[in-house]
């Protein structure tokens, strides 16, 4: 099976901050599962403004990153406006999934 990275993009809305609190832990334990599991490698919200978010996720496809967002409770109770997820064909880095040889 070969690896395949992919980018699972927020669009978080204009109260985010105000909201986030009642479903932090909800969104870092999801986080955390999917981190051990393998599936999720980095993911954070961008910083000022913090108005998007973005997960790399590795796998044979994107389902990872789909039964993130069905389950997360930031999409769930609205703190997402939109998400998109995005292949990303990496060629540089020891894990990358389409390595170049320069």
């Amino acid at each position: 099976m070969q690896t395949r990275h992919f980018l699972l993009i927020y669009s978080l809305a204009d109260d985010y901050l105000e909201r986030r609190g009642a479903f932090r832990s909800g969104h870092l334990g999801l986080a955390q599962q999917f981190a051990e599991d393998g599936q999720l490698l980095l993911g954070g919200a961008m910083a000022d403004p913090p108005d998007q978010a973005v997960f790399i996720f590795k796998g044979a496809d994107d389902a990872g990153a789909r039964a993130f967002v069905e389950a997360d409770p930031y999409v769930a109770n609205g703190l997402v406006r939109d998400w998109a997820i995005r292949e990303w064909t990496t060629v540089i880095g020891k894990d990358a999934a389409a390595p170049v040889i320069v």
